[in-house]
């Protein structure tokens, strides 16, 4: 009976670290050996990293790869290894696996479909390969097979479906490979985090196992790799319809290997996988696990915050607390510290609270419009935590900027007449004093902005959206309020106790103004649901009405200036989401112009399609 012992291992790799990312390989590899893998594979674009962006436009992008893989090539006796990079035939690029195995090349096999949705751009770098095409590459001299093609180790067939390939319905490679007896498929992906998603994997690799009557064993990459996307690194293998084997996602480790052993004839004796899945657990993970690879491939000292007490810069408090708890945890204190640069200035026998010290400095940067509440709620929070906290007055500062510009303008301000500028220069002035804590820190200045606030543009440029980071901008605000009481009862925070008793605020206006976030836009949920048919769906404002008529109970009057309200504020403030500091993608869809939505900055702003909306008889 064929049998053979299969892993997959994922990677936490970087664009142009080409010695680090080598290394990582040839840990892998060295680990599989020791537990006698036959067949071992790595996701896909494994040694340059998935994000690459327009080095892959280059001549010597490709090259640098294929010399790397070259060394590679060395440490492959007694194994096969299959592993991804870009490869160049003349004046085209593809996306290919390269199968190696006791030091010879057996092949490449390029990815026939390209993922051109979301986050993704493949189509500005690579071409797709057609199925059923063989030709040759030369390597070395060698020609070696490069194109739709199968392989066998010890009997056993397997065949490759990258990434996208798997997703295209009917037509995906994989019912080829069924139709050319594979007894395996691989699945070497660089598959994007976002919430939820872990699920629709299980369901594929479920019942590609099944459908395609082969098992099948999914890879993906690990890590904040290059700054936005996040890889959670999940390994999955099925076989005849069940999960059969998971590894923990988003793991701080540089690499994980599974390894479950594989024939044809029976499916492994292992117990069927039980799929658990929670949206605040997967946040917390990958936004922790985010923090920690920015942190240490930007080579800064840690984080500052300008800590208000509100919702959003407590939960990205409480995320480099969870980030300091998970890392020490998986990697160990020492190692922890050492992969952050660290080891040298924070003692390995610090206790959590300590090494969260060292690592977030906080400042509450009040006004007189400023309510106790807050401060004692941001207080409250950083000292539970462990963080370093400062407390200063912007007045004198505001007061400053206000007194310049009345003297300019001969006449004093006042807020019946210059509402958004007073409200406006008290973040701005909070701005310039944060950013000088940061450079004395040589730290990275974490932004506060939501996804809700970067809809609609409910945040200040130059003020609350300075930063070098900003963690949470692809999630809206209604998640991030659930998330905090979550992450007070589940995660044991009891500094957010006070958090969550607020209700937010920009705390900008006199406080006799009551001043609330929902008061300036409207409920955060009619947000979300309004945002989620005009932006994830790319629905008009009719049809935004129409649907979302029937599913809130709402008046038709009080909809329609909503939606009016949402589309207005979106094209106005397109200019805004342009400026904001690169963020995470997490959820199913952002707003980041470079990552998932571009809108012009200049439009006629939906007033036709309003107009429409506003005519629709009820």
């Amino acid at each position: 009976m064929p049998h053979v012992n299969i892993a997959g291992a994922t990677l936490n790799q970087t664009p142009l670290d080409w010695e680090g990312n080598f290394d990582t390989i040839a840990q892998a590899i060295q680990k599989a050996k020791e537990v006698q893998v036959d067949v071992l594979c790595f996701p896909e674009l494994s040694i340059t990293g998935y994000g690459s962006e327009d080095l892959f436009l280059s001549y010597w992008y490709p090259k640098k790869a294929l010399a790397y893989l070259r060394k590679i090539l060395h440490l492959t006796k007694d194994i096969t290894v299959c592993l991804g990079l870009p490869c160049r035939i003349k004046e085209t690029l593809y996306n290919c696996m390269a199968i190696l195995e006791d030091e010879k090349i057996l092949g490449f096999v390029p990815k026939q479909f390209l993922a051109i949705d979301g986050v993704h751009y493949e189509c500005r770098w690579f071409t797709p390969w057609k199925a059923g095409e063989l030709t040759h590459f030369d390597v070395d001299g060698s020609s070696v097979p490069f194109g739709d093609q199968v392989f066998e180790k010890k009997g056993i067939r397997y065949g490759f479906e990258i990434c996208e390939d798997a997703w295209r319905g009917s037509q995906r490679p994989g019912y080829r490979l069924r139709d050319r007896k594979v007894d395996l498929i691989f699945n070497p992906s660089a598959s994007h985090f976002a919430m939820g998603k872990s699920e629709q994997r299980e369901i594929l690799v479920r019942e590609s196992s099944k459908s395609l009557d082969a098992a099948y064993f999914y890879v993906n990459l690990l890590g904040n790799e290059s700054g936005r996307m996040i890889f959670d690194g999940e390994i999955l293998f099925a076989s005849e319809g069940k999960i059969v084997i998971k590894n923990p996602l988003l793991s701080f480790q540089d690499f994980q290997l599974l390894r479950i052993p594989f024939s044809p004839e029976k499916t492994p004796d292992l117990p069927v996988y039980e799929s658990r899945h929670d949206k605040n657990e997967e946040f917390t993970a990958a936004v922790s696990l985010a923090l920690f690879d920015y942190l240490r491939k930007s080579r800064s000292k840690g984080f500052v915050l300008s800590l208000s007490g509100g919702a959003d810069s407590s939960t990205i408090a409480v995320l480099v607390a969870e980030m300091v708890k998970r890392g020490i945890n998986c990697l160990g204190t020492a190692l922890f510290l050492r992969k952050i640069h660290r080891s040298e200035d924070i003692d390995p026998k610090s206790s959590l609270p300590d090494i969260v010290n060292k690592l977030l400095t906080t400042a509450y940067q009040s006004t007189r419009n400023s309510s106790p509440e807050t401060l004692n709620s941001a207080k409250n929070l950083a000292e539970s935590i462990g963080a370093n906290f400062y407390h200063w007055s912007i007045d004198e500062e505001v007061a400053g900027y206000t007194a310049k510009i009345e003297t300019a303008l001969g006449r004093s301000l006042e807020w019946e007449q210059d509402d958004i500028a007073l409200q406006n220069i008290q973040a701005r002035a909070r701005s310039p004093i944060i950013w000088m804590l940061a450079n004395i820190n040589q730290a990275l200045l974490l932004s506060t902005s939501n996804r809700s606030e970067g809809d609609v543009g409910y945040a200040t440029m130059d003020g609350d959206t300075s930063g070098s980071i900003s963690p949470i901008a692809a999630v809206p605000k209604d998640f991030i309020l659930q998330w905090l009481r979550w992450a007070e009862n589940k995660l044991g925070y009891s500094g957010l106790q006070a958090v969550n008793a607020l209700q937010p605020t920009a705390e900008l206006r006199p406080l006799e103004s009551r001043q609330t976030d929902e008061d300036d836009l409207m409920p955060y949920p009619i947000l979300t649901a309004i945002e989620r048919q005009a932006i994830r769906d790319r629905r008009s404002p009719v049809d935004t009405y129409l649907i979302l008529k029937e599913e809130l109970s709402l008046e038709s009057s009080v909809l329609k200036r909503y939606i009016a309200k949402f589309f207005s504020l979106w094209s106005r403030n397109q200019w805004k989401r342009e400026r904001l500091a690169p963020s995470f993608h997490l959820d199913e869809f952002n707003v980041d112009p470079k990552t998932w939505y571009r809108f012009p900055i200049l439009s006629g702003g939906y007033r036709k399609e309003l107009e429409e909306m506003e005519n629709l008889l009820d």
